[in-house]
């Protein structure tokens, strides 16, 4: 597809979805906030100039509009100028789904300074050494974070954002006390950066580009989820990693109701579908499989008419995509994309139909492209390392270092290969796979299969030291039937797959460790 008519398609995907629009009185003023905090400061201000009066948030303590959240955030920036935070700061952010995140995040932006989104599952170790490496000046966190936050440094003051209790905690304070009015411009746009989820090490930094290119990132989402301007959202995934943060811009920037809760119950989150009329549910696969158990503890209540599941941050199985759109028709999307890489692909539910493991075609903009280890493209069907190219491709970590190229080509970090309609899938991480016996093993395959078990809720394979074969597969399963035992597990593998996919070792667990987007943290189980 050429370059015109990419843009002329996210054109008319962005105003179909209601990105873009603005009144002729909004225009000036919205120029201005760009010039001056930037698109993730001036959003805020565009949003509240286009939709006003509408409702824009709802948490647990309440509704907030457009307008109130142009107001509160100019009220926090200007209560932390006054306290001395401006360009040089770097603001920490360690907050659950609420308001108080984007209050942070935007008032931040308005005063120039840095946002870093913190892991809200970090011991207090982990949090000082990343505070401490990332430059942290100020820390935004929730009360339920103050033992875990009290050792990491914030010379330029801390900050509750959220207590139990409405009205409660410094950032109300503070937005209580500020002028409202728009802030100075602070002479500099804000960055963003976003931790990567540490599934196989220490998270890293990675930084959001904030230049014209970062458009592309919700033009690329609604060019193949059909949001709607003016519908009730669900977004479940933590918003300070990648998915969770892209769902929370595009349901606002579409002038649509954000609806939030703190911590994930799958009871709790089937009443709000049902109050709020919810037509778009955002996701990660776990939340997916706990609400369709929920649901189907549930007699004689209405089904939910969603028009959209959004599901990304994680792997979603074949036989849970089959189940949900089996629930709830054919409305599922898959959303694939890294830290790094920003979004990379998406699967409609025509491709979910049609191939329910894939992760769909590449989102407007971006080229995928499998690789062997010589750096050559290899055919459909062979597995090999994705690579992309994108304008939304991060430059390089925090620290230092970036991924590995292939001339304009970056790594991704998975293995994956492309089917004859030019539908991507994931086949593991690259360093997952394992030599046995002189062959090689995705464990992403293992996973799938037993995952389609009935007496199975969930597996994770890995690959351990075998004295005869070199590595050894190992499964750890989740059973949903007491009597299902390790024979009976290997034997539906051997029915399906090569006998060396077979794992020699099986061990029953009760859960499986993950982090806050679903992922299975391997290097936790049980050796």
């Amino acid at each position: 597809m050429s370059r015109i008519r990419q843009v002329l398609e996210g054109l008319t995907a962005a105003r179909r979805a209601g990105l873009i629009g603005l009144p002729p009185r909004a225009v000036a003023p919205s120029i201005r906030a760009l010039r001056a905090y930037g698109p993730l400061g001036a959003a805020a201000t565009m949003n509240a100039l286009r939709f006003g009066s509408r409702t824009a948030l709802v948490d647990e303590h309440g509704t907030l509009t457009f307008a109130d959240l142009e107001r509160r955030s100019n009220a926090l920036a200007n209560a932390w100028r006054a306290r001395g935070l401006g360009p040089a700061s770097r603001v920490g952010i360690l907050c659950r789904n609420h308001r108080g995140l984007l209050d942070a995040m935007t008032a931040a932006a308005k005063i120039g300074a840095g946002v870093l989104f913190l892991n809200t599952d970090f011991g207090g170790p982990q949090l000082v050494q990343t505070v401490e490496r990332e430059g942290v000046t100020a820390l935004v966190h929730d009360e339920e974070f103050t033992p875990v936050a009290a050792g990491a440094p914030a010379p330029q003051g801390r900050f509750v954002a959220w207590t139990d209790r409405p009205g409660g905690g410094d950032l109300e304070r503070l937005i209580a006390e500020g002028d409202p009015a728009p802030p100075p411009a602070p002479g500099r746009h804000g960055s963003l950066v976003i931790l990567t989820s540490g599934t196989s090490g220490a998270p890293k930094g990675a930084p959001r580009s904030s230049g014209p290119s970062a458009a592309w990132l919700p033009v690329g989402i609604v060019h193949r989820i059909p949001f709607r301007p003016g519908e009730s959202v669900f977004v479940g995934p933590p918003m300070f990693h990648g998915w969770g943060l892209t769902a929370m811009l595009v349901t606002l920037g579409t002038g649509s109701v954000l609806l939030l809760r703190r911590r994930f119950d799958a009871d709790a989150v089937l009443d709000l579908l049902e109050r709020h009329r919810v037509r778009a549910l955002v996701a990660v696969p776990v939340m997916l499989s706990r609400l369709l158990a929920a649901d189907a503890r549930r007699e004689n209540r209405p089904r939910l008419r969603l028009r959209i599941i959004a599901t990304g941050g994680a792997a979603l199985s074949p036989a849970l995509a089959e189940r949900v759109m089996a629930r709830f028709g054919p409305v599922l999307y898959n959303f694939y994309g890294s830290t790094e890489a920003s979004s990379i692909s998406i699967a409609t539910p025509e491709d979910l139909r049609a191939a329910p493991g894939c992760v769909g075609r590449p989102t407007l903009g971006t080229t995928v492209k499998i690789l062997d280890a010589s750096g050559r493209e290899v055919p459909p069907g062979v597995t090999g390392q994705i690579h992309i190219d994108s304008p939304l491709r991060f430059a390089g970590y925090t620290g230092g270092g970036t991924k590995p190229t292939a001339g304009k080509l970056m790594a991704v970090g998975d293995l994956g290969h492309l089917d004859a309609a030019g539908r991507l899938f994931i086949d593991g991480r690259a360093d997952d796979m394992i030599v046995s016996g002189g062959e090689n093993v995705y464990p992403a395959e293992v996973e799938e299969l037993l995952a389609g078990h009935p007496g199975i809720r969930e597996a994770a394979v890995v690959g351990v030291p075998d004295e005869e074969f070199g590595q050894r597969l190992r499964a750890y399963v989740v059973a949903a039937d007491t009597a299902l035992g390790e024979e009976e597990v290997r034997r539906y593998v051997s029915a399906n797959l090569a006998r060396y996919k077979v794992p020699r070792d099986v061990v029953f667990v009760e859960e499986l460790p993950r982090t806050s987007t679903g992922k299975v943290l391997k290097r936790l189980l049980p050796r």
